[in-house]
């Protein structure tokens, strides 16, 4: 299976922009990522006017728009799938599948963290944890990086997780 890295850690602590950040510098190394964001609510990604959101509010279970360069699909589900179903499913072709979200996942993890928030990490007993990116340094049992060091952070993901060609 394509390894899977899930970035962790509370709302708003900076996750989506280290991830945004750390893409480019993976895509530099010839390491192709796909992600996945988890979200605990219901949400909309189409939009009304549009025609797969026409196909959906007509009673499509599943709509999807394809071009020579890009797929998308909206399906309705019955229970939440698991991680490892949407990875095989979506994700076989890419390198390295980074994961925003999915803490309780026996997975590797990277938490962001917010120390001036004064709450302890979420995923610090967390036998999963490979590092802490964090806004400044702090004491840990893993690697801590400085949340603006996106190549050392690149860096050690290379290396952990033994991606590269």
């Amino acid at each position: 299976m394509t390894p899977v890295l899930c970035f962790v850690g509370r709302s708003n602590t900076g996750k989506t922009t280290v991830i945004e950040r750390l893409i480019p510098m993976l895509k530099a190394k010839g390491i192709t990522v796909a992600t996945i964001k988890h979200h605990n609510h219901p949400f909309e990604i189409d939009y009304e006017g549009k025609d797969t959101y026409r196909h959906k509010a007509a009673g499509a279970r599943t709509a999807m728009i394809v071009s020579s360069r890009k797929f998308a699909l909206v399906k309705d589900l019955d229970r939440e799938l698991p991680l490892t179903q949407i990875v095989a499913q979506h994700a076989d072709d890419v390198d390295l599948v980074i994961v925003e979200g999915y803490k309780a996942e026996r997975l590797p993890k990277i938490e962001v963290y917010n120390f001036r928030e004064h709450t302890p990490p979420v995923a610090a007993d967390d036998a999963n944890l490979l590092a802490l990116i964090s806004d400044i340094e702090v004491p840990a049992r893993v690697p801590v990086f400085l949340r603006d060091d996106i190549q050392s952070i690149a860096a050690f993901i290379v290396r952990e997780l033994k991606l590269g060609k």
